[in-house]
C-alpha cells in the first residue's frame, strides 16, 4: 500500500524517529549492561577476597586441617546490613571445617580446580545469591575448598542507580537527536520549497528544460529530470495539437470555400441546368466535408489521451472482415472495382474492440477505393499462422513508394494528389493498431499495388 505523504518534513521525521529510538534504546541497554558487568566484576572480586581471607585462617597440624575463626572474621559475615554473607570451608576429604549456617552452601555445576575460582548463581534459603568457589592448598595433600555466598540487594541497588543515572544522559541525547532531526528535515524541506518556487517562477520560455545541477540539490535531480521530460512531452503535444488544428482548419476550409463558390455560382445562374450543376458540386463538397468530419471524429475516438488500456474481448476477425467487405460491395461496384475476400469464413479469434477493428478495416478499404486503380481489383485478405493473425487490403494501383511509407501514417499527409481523401485514413488505422498492440504493415501487393494491413501477435 502506498504511503500517503502530506509533507516532506513529516515523511523524513517518520523515517528518522524509529531508527533513532531503536538506536537510543540499544545505547541505553548497552550502557546498563556494561555498567552491570563492571559492577558485577567488583562484587565478584570482593567475594573472592572474602574466600581468600578465610583460607588464611586454615592451618595443618599432625596431618589434620583446622580453622580458627577470629572475631574479625565473624564480623566479615555480619557487618553488612544490606546483604547477607555466608561462608563455608571444606577439607580435601569433604569434611566441613567451617560454616556460619547449619546447612551446606549450594555447590557449582562444575567444581573448581586448583587455583581456579568458579562464580555461579544459586538460591539459598529462598533467596537468590551470588557465589564463588575456590580451591587453595593449605599444605601438601591438603586442598581446601572455600565457598562464599552473598545476596544481591547491593547489586540491584547499584544497577538501579546506574540506570537512573543514565536516564538524564539518554534524555539529553534524545533531545539533541530530535533537534538535529528537526533542523535537518527543515533544511531539506526548505531546499525542496526553493526548488518548487524555481519551477513555478515565470520564465521567458515556460517549456524550456531546467539544468538539475543549477536548480536543485543532487537528491532532487531525478525530480527535475522528470519535470524536464514532462515539459518535453507537453511541448511535443502542443506542437502536434497546433499542427493538427492548422491542418484540420485547412482541410475544412477547402471544401467550405468550394461550396461557397458553387452556391454563389448557382445564385447567379438563371439557367436551371447550370443551377443543377452548381448544386451538384455543392453536394459533392458536402460529402467530402462529411467524410472529413467523420474521419476526425473517428480519430478522436481511436486515440487514448490518458494511456489507459483498451478493454478487449474475443473477436472473430474473419466474420468481421466479411461483413466489412459486404458493406463496401455496392460502392466498389459503382466505381467499377472488383472487390473480393480471401480468407476463412470464420473461426479466427483475436482480442480487440470490434467497433475499432471494423473502422480500421473500413478505412483500409476506403483508402484503396480512393487511391487505387479504377477500374481495378481490391482484395481483403486474412491469414492465421504460428506467429499470429494478419489482415490486409491489396489493390492493383500505383502502390506506395518506400520513401513515402514512413509518412503515410502522418495526419493529413497524402502521398498522391489523386483521389479525394483527407489524409487521415492510415493515421486512424495506425492508431487503432497501436491500441491493439498490433503492427501496421505497408508493402507491395502481389497484384502490383499497395498492401496495407495489421499483424496481431499470438498471445
Amino acid at each position: 500500500m502506498t504511503e500517503r505523504v502530506h509533507s516532506l518534513r513529516g515523511l523524513l521525521l517518520r523515517r528518522l524517529w524509529l531508527p533513532l529510538l531503536v538506536l537510543l534504546l540499544c545505547s541505553a541497554v548497552g550502557s546498563f549492561a556494561l555498567a552491570r558487568f563492571y559492577a558485577g566484576q567488583v562484587y565478584d572480586r570482593w567475594l573472592l577476597d572474602s574466600a581468600m581471607s578465610l583460607s588464611e585462617l586454615v592451618t595443618v597440624q599432625d596431618g589434620r586441617a583446622s580453622i580458627e575463626i577470629t572475631p574479625a572474621v565473624s564480623r566479615m559475615f555480619t557487618w553488612d546490613t544490606a546483604d547477607e554473607v555466608h561462608g563455608e570451608v571444606v577439607d580435601a576429604a569433604g569434611g566441613r571445617l567451617y560454616g556460619d549456617l547449619p546447612e551446606a552452601l549450594p555447590r557449582p555445576a562444575s567444581a573448581a580446580a586448583n587455583d581456579d575460582a568458579v562464580y555461579y548463581d544459586a538460591r539459598l534459603r529462598g533467596q537468590p545469591v551470588r557465589m564463588v568457589e575456590v580451591v587453595v592448598s593449605a599444605g601438601p595433600g591438603h586442598g581446601i575448598r572455600l565457598r562464599v555466598a552473598e545476596t544481591l540487594r547491593k547489586r540491584h541497588r547499584l544497577e538501579r542507580k546506574l540506570l537512573l543515572t543514565s536516564v538524564p544522559f539518554q534524555a539529553a541525547i534524545l533531545a539533541l537527536a530530535a533537534w538535529l532531526a528537526w533542523s535537518g528535515t527543515g533544511a531539506a524541506a526548505r531546499h525542496a520549497n526553493l526548488v518548487a518556487r524555481k519551477l513555478a517562477s515565470p520564465r521567458p520560455d515556460p517549456l524550456a528544460p531546467l539544468d538539475p545541477a543549477q536548480e536543485a540539490p543532487r537528491e532532487l535531480w531525478p525530480a527535475v529530470e522528470a519535470y524536464n521530460a514532462l515539459l518535453q512531452r507537453l511541448d511535443a503535444m502542443q506542437d502536434a495539437q497546433r499542427r493538427f488544428v492548422s491542418n484540420a482548419a485547412h482541410q475544412l476550409r477547402t471544401p467550405l470555400a468550394a461550396m461557397q463558390v458553387e452556391l454563389e455560382s448557382s445564385l447567379r445562374q438563371h439557367d436551371p441546368q447550370g443551377q443543377q450543376l452548381a448544386l451538384s458540386g455543392t453536394l459533392a463538397g458536402l460529402a467530402r466535408l462529411q467524410h472529413l468530419v467523420n474521419q476526425l471524429l473517428m480519430l478522436s475516438r481511436s486515440e487514448d489521451p490518458h494511456g489507459s488500456a483498451l478493454p478487449l474481448q474475443p473477436v472473430d476477425l474473419a466474420a468481421l472482415a466479411r461483413s466489412v467487405v459486404e458493406r463496401y460491395a455496392d460502392r466498389a461496384l459503382a466505381a467499377g472495382v472488383d472487390l473480393g475476400y480471401d480468407g476463412p469464413d470464420d473461426g479466427v479469434q483475436v482480442q480487440g474492440d470490434p467497433q475499432l477493428l471494423r473502422e480500421a478495416l473500413g478505412n483500409l478499404l476506403d483508402n484503396a477505393l480512393r487511391y487505387g486503380a479504377v477500374p481495378g481489383v481490391i482484395t481483403l485478405g486474412l491469414q492465421q499462422d504460428a506467429e499470429g493473425v494478419q489482415v490486409w487490403v491489396d489493390d492493383d494501383g500505383t502502390g506506395i513508394a518506400e520513401a513515402e511509407r514512413a509518412r503515410v501514417t502522418e495526419r493529413f499527409y497524402r502521398a498522391s494528389s489523386e483521389g479525394d481523401g483527407c489524409g487521415l485514413g492510415l493515421a486512424i488505422v495506425a492508431e487503432i493498431a497501436q491500441r491493439h498492440d498490433a503492427a501496421l504493415v505497408i508493402d507491395t501487393a502481389p497484384i502490383g499495388g499497395a498492401r496495407v494491413g495489421m499483424r496481431f501477435r499470438s498471445r
